[in-house]
C-alpha cells in the first residue's frame, strides 16, 4: 500500500485528490467541528479536458469542469454498489480507465501514470482501493 501511496503523489493526484482535511470550528452540529477527515478530493471544480467534455456548462462551470469527487470508499463501490462504473456517467469500468480518462488540468498525472510500469500501476490500484 506505500508504493501505491507514494505514486498517487508521485503522479501529484494529490493536488486534487487531498487527502486530508480538518472540519471548520463553527459546524452545524459541535461535535463535527474539528474533526480530521480523509476525502482525497478537494471539492473544487476542475477542466478535465474534452473526453470528459458534456457540453453542458451550469452557473460558471463550462461543460469541462468537474468537481474533484471523493475517493473515501472507492474501494468498496462493487460491494456497496454492485458495479465498478466511475466517472459521472459510469463509462469508466474500472479504476484505470478512470485514470485513463482524466485530460484538461490532469493531463500530466494521466501521463505520469501512463509511464508507470505494470506492478506500479497495480501498486497505484491496490493503494486506491484501499481508501
Amino acid at each position: 500500500m506505500l508504493k501505491g501511496k507514494q505514486l498517487f503523489q508521485q503522479a501529484n493526484c494529490h493536488s486534487c485528490h487531498t487527502p486530508r482535511f480538518v472540519t471548520g470550528t463553527e459546524a452545524a452540529e459541535p461535535e463535527l467541528a474539528g474533526q480530521v477527515i480523509f476525502p482525497y478530493s478537494d471539492l473544487l471544480l476542475h477542466d478535465m479536458g474534452d473526453g470528459l467534455a458534456d457540453q453542458r456548462p451550469e452557473f460558471q462551470a463550462s461543460g469541462r469542469d468537474w468537481r474533484t469527487p471523493p475517493l473515501w470508499g472507492i474501494g468498496l463501490t462493487e460491494v456497496v454498489s454492485g458495479h465498478t462504473r466511475f466517472l459521472h456517467d459510469g463509462r469508466a469500468r474500472n479504476l484505470l480507465e478512470a485514470v485513463l480518462w482524466h485530460s484538461g488540468e490532469a493531463e500530466a498525472s494521466k501521463q505520469q501514470v501512463l509511464n508507470f510500469s505494470q506492478s506500479d500501476r497495480q501498486a497505484l490500484l491496490a493503494f486506491l482501493n484501499s481508501l
